[in-house]
């Protein structure tokens, strides 16, 4: 009988799924503990490499499983360790930064030593909150210095084919208001730049003012973006067509970002994308079942339950592209319905990453 309603459930979602604009997703994550923090994912899809920056943070996030065993000497290791990192390896980081963004760095090199130095003394106390906090600026230091790293050259290629297209070339911050409160969330352009693009470009243009909630699948999904009247999306004043926006998922193993095609229909099958919906409110663009090309404003939160998701597995990390995380205000998805909406979306900062064609 258990068996049955286990079957019976999964069909539920994957028909959930198949109606218009969220096609279902059958591609695996990776074993082990399933990363959730969204800051923490948008640290790693960095496009960058220096690996002693990349060690210190590491270092910094691995020491949840510690904190949650409670084993202090690993934290304590942990913190000494970083504290190394930050004065022998200084030179090196120092080296591997842009001319014009060195001193920024030092700068934040002497920051992020102080705050070890803090750290440390935390964690001989075995003060776990205030460990938490400290831990929390300090990987917001690393970030800093780690953005340091990216010149003003875009690191991948997009196909000419979408030259007509906006993107987003970096990283924008929006705040989300909806009738229940506010969230943050930072867009990632630097994996999604298509799909970035277009969701800040129309964010700009006050396209989701008002916007109902036009889609709630309790622990799944939330989706919004569908216009007023018999539009599906965005209409291009300039030609009167619909805007479409193509799939569009980067993934660790590929120089190049994938177009228009699915990890099932790469090969992918195990493979975890640069941005995965891993997290409470990751966004995705919809799209329709007939078509992954043809997202145009149609957009959702993803309602992440790990106890929801089969063992290793989720149903749409490479079938629909992720674009962002809200990364503040997240409770608020789990207060939304269809007789909600989104009453404004802001873009704090960000918008002259924003190219509204090549």
């Amino acid at each position: 009988m258990a068996k049955k309603i286990c079957i019976l459930a999964l069909v539920t979602i994957l028909f959930a799924l198949s109606s218009p604009w969220i096609d279902p997703a059958v591609a695996s994550l990776p074993n082990g503990n399933r990363l959730k923090d969204p800051y923490a994912i948008l640290r790693n899809s960095l496009p960058i490499d220096q690996k002693e920056l990349r060690e210190l943070q590491n270092k910094l996030e691995d020491t949840s499983d510690d904190l949650r065993g409670s084993r202090w000497s690993a934290i304590s290791k942990a913190t000494s360790r970083s504290q190394f990192l930050v004065t022998n390896r200084k030179n090196q980081i120092i080296d591997s930064i842009p001319e014009e963004n060195k001193e920024k760095a030092v700068n934040l090199l002497s920051a992020l030593n102080e705050e070890l130095d803090e750290l440390r003394e935390i964690a001989n106390e075995k003060n776990k909150v205030s460990f938490l906090d400290v831990r929390s600026q300090s990987l917001k230091t690393i970030d800093d210095i780690e953005s340091l790293l990216i010149t003003n050259n875009f690191p991948y290629k997009i196909p000419s084919e979408y030259d007509n297209l906006p993107r987003l070339l970096g990283r924008a911050n929006v705040q989300i208001k909806t009738s229940k409160g506010n969230m943050s969330a930072i867009i990632d352009g630097y994996n999604a730049p298509l799909t970035a693009g277009a969701f800040i470009d129309l964010s700009l243009k006050g396209f989701y003012d008002g916007l109902s909630i036009n889609r709630a699948e309790e622990f799944f999904i939330l989706q919004t973006g569908d216009p007023k009247g018999e539009e599906i999306g965005y209409i291009d004043p300039d030609n009167n067509e619909l805007r479409k926006v193509p799939l569009e998922i980067r993934t660790p193993n590929y120089e190049d970002t994938l177009y228009g095609e699915t990890f099932e229909e790469v090969g992918l099958y195990t493979e975890t994308p640069v941005l995965p919906f891993a997290t409470l409110g990751t966004l995705g663009w919809a799209h329709s079942d007939t078509d992954l090309n043809d997202g145009s404003s149609q957009f959702f939160f993803f309602l992440y339950e790990a106890e929801l998701n089969p063992a290793g597995r989720n149903l749409i990390d490479g079938r629909n592209a992720a674009f962002g995380y809200v990364v503040e205000g997240s409770e608020i998805l789990n207060k939304l319905g269809v007789d909600d909406k989104i009453i404004s979306i802001e873009v704090l900062n960000g918008s002259e990453n924003l190219k509204l064609k090549a």
